[in-house]
């Protein structure tokens, strides 16, 4: 039986084309007898079973007395797990090893990587964002995406990834979740995250489908209150907890509770979801029969401490069913209070058994029955491996989108005398930059976003004496939001743009930005790129030479000009 779920999960030493090992699942795990999970779970006396469940907040960047500090709490409470945020991957890796080595019982190592180790490391790969992703029809890419998301996790010593995002944002203004969901259609969000999950459950990793049981149409941030979710039971069955019964009945290891307040599943005033037992329990693990890791989303969140301070948020997240209580404000008083708590028979002996042979199970999926120190040697350039780096420009000719085009695309003169133009940069940008290798009578201009009326104005005089503009509406900002933070003068200077026929503009934005240019549906191209990264404006350069047929296919709907599922795609000989 130990040699059937020997899972050592695929050593990933090659890179991408390389063969993933075959192994079990985790769900399937869960029910077969584990002589190593038996083992273990003997050795622990009460307190130390309560802290397999407590996983700790570690960074890389905040030096050595953080780190120190980090040591003692794992050498005190033996926690089950670390959460890992900002640093660099090398010194992570350093720092995993020597966690590991003053810990009883091999960390179990997590982090927020939605589109991959870039979302908290430096010097890594990020991925498209999961709206990006969205575009794509392609769902094996997106697969692909998820191997090598494993690889890059597993290379650094980390086990578990709090991704996909499964939320269907179906709000535009939605301030937290927003471009991470794949889209505002149930159906495909469902079969993206199910595509990416799969991938990186084939190389080995744990995953944690986010945020059930739906933050997509929220207007509040529960990072800072709890967001009010006041729709109907029906509606919530039918449709925000849609992709998570999909991911559920595909195979997931793991589903993070959000910390929202939804009065038809739970009506007790201001009790985030989070620490609802008829949420947790009786609809996630009961109704929908879900067997995995059930994970409480960030327990330092206002959204759950707001209402529920000085440790009464980690026990009622513990009494709701959460397996894994991520990121508590004191992890020791909290585990003083669920002792407490099952001492006064709140809550029963075999329930905290049954979570921590689950976590332990975990363990054991992800190969720390048999840890080893990650080898520190050529980190970085194993994660930037050229093959990882094709994959991303892959993603990205895949994903961009042509909305608009009245034949303008196939009328470029190559040769003729053109203005390359960015809007919301001081310097030339890689758009420019790859245009002008084909486009060689070129002048490229550039607008800040914050660009005077005077500066516009004599943008839109010079402009005049070019027969065609290939246009690049760039947000330059660390996250794309729904609206575009340019001044008025410089959005009425893409207006203007947009009502020239001889126009192509391509927005390395939001898709949701497109609603606050009015008339923008009138150029004589339009490409949605989704974001700012160098390998989006390859691909819409791509298109503008010729070189790339476009064809994604917009995941949200904008507004009635721009609708989900919108997208030019031409025949093969069409470019």
């Amino acid at each position: 039986m130990m040699k059937k779920y020997l899972l050592l999960a695929a050593m990933l030493t090659g890179t991408t084309g390389m063969s993933f090992a075959q192994q079990a699942s985790y769900i399937d795990l869960l029910s077969a007898q584990n002589q190593w999970v038996d083992s273990v779970f003997h050795t622990l006396n009460r307190k130390h079973k309560v802290s397999q469940l407590f996983f700790v907040r570690a960074h890389t960047n905040k030096g050595k007395a953080y780190a120190d500090s980090v040591a003692k709490v794992i050498k005190k409470e033996q926690p089950g797990g670390l959460v890992f945020f900002q640093g660099g991957p090398a010194r992570q890796a350093d720092l995993t090893n020597q966690y590991q080595k003053i810990t009883k019982i091999p960390l179990l190592i997590a982090m927020d990587g939605e589109w991959g180790l870039g979302m908290r490391l430096d010097s890594t790969i990020s991925y498209p964002y999961q709206m990006t992703l969205g575009a794509i029809q392609d769902d094996k890419l997106l697969n692909q995406m998820g191997r090598e998301v494993a690889y890059d996790f597993k290379r650094i010593g980390a086990h578990m990834n709090f991704a996909p995002v499964v939320d269907v944002n179906n709000n535009p203004n939605n301030p937290v979740i927003n471009y991470r969901s794949f889209g505002d259609d149930k159906y495909k969000v469902a079969l993206r995250a199910i595509a990416y999950m799969q991938g990186m459950q084939q190389g080995g990793l744990l995953t944690t489908a986010k945020h059930f049981p739906g933050h997509g149409d929220t207007n509040v941030d529960s990072h800072y209150d709890l967001p009010l979710l006041n729709f109907s039971r029906t509606r919530l069955d039918t449709l925000e907890e849609y992709p998570f019964k999909q991911a559920i009945a595909a195979g997931i290891s793991g589903v993070m509770i959000a910390h929202m307040s939804i009065p038809a599943l739970d009506a007790t005033k201001n009790l985030p979801s989070s620490l609802s037992r008829p949420i947790v329990t009786g609809i996630l693990k009961d109704s929908l029969g879900f067997k995995g890791l059930v994970v409480s989303d960030a327990m330092e969140m206002k959204g759950v401490v707001k209402y529920f301070p000085d440790g009464e948020a980690d026990l009622r997240a513990f009494m709701a069913g959460n397996d894994i209580i991520e990121l508590s404000e004191n992890s020791c008083r909290a585990i003083r209070k669920i002792k407490v708590a099952i001492r006064k028979g709140q809550i029963t002996e075999a329930e905290l058994d049954t979570k921590v042979k689950k976590v332990l199970a975990a363990k054991y999926f992800v190969g720390l029955q048999h840890y080893k120190p990650t080898d520190l040697q050529n980190i970085n350039q194993d994660l930037n491996r050229t093959d990882a780096k094709n994959l991303v420009q892959q993603l990205s000719d895949a994903a961009v989108t042509l909305l608009q085009d009245n034949g303008l695309l196939q009328r470029m003169n190559f040769l003729q005398r053109t203005a390359l133009v960015s809007i919301g940069t001081t310097t030339p940008t890689v758009y420019q930059q790859e245009l002008a290798n084909t486009y060689t009578n070129s002048t490229l201009y550039n607008l800040d976003k914050g660009a005077s009326a005077t500066e516009v104005n004599k943008l839109l005089s010079d402009l005049r004496g070019y027969s065609q503009i290939i246009v690049g509406v760039h947000d330059t900002r660390l996250r794309p939001g729904s609206k575009l933070d340019f001044n008025a003068d410089v959005k009425n200077c893409i207006i203007q743009l947009a009502g020239n026929p001889n126009a192509a503009i391509s927005v390395f934005a939001n898709p949701y930005t497109l609603a606050g240019m009015p008339g923008i549906e009138r150029s004589g191209a339009l490409l949605a790129c989704y974001q700012k990264e160098d390998s989006m404006q390859r691909a819409a350069s791509k298109v503008m030479t010729r070189q790339l047929n476009p064809a994604g296919k917009l995941p949200v709907t904008v507004n009635s000009f721009f609708v989900n599922g919108a997208g030019v795609v031409y025949s093969s000989q069409a470019l």
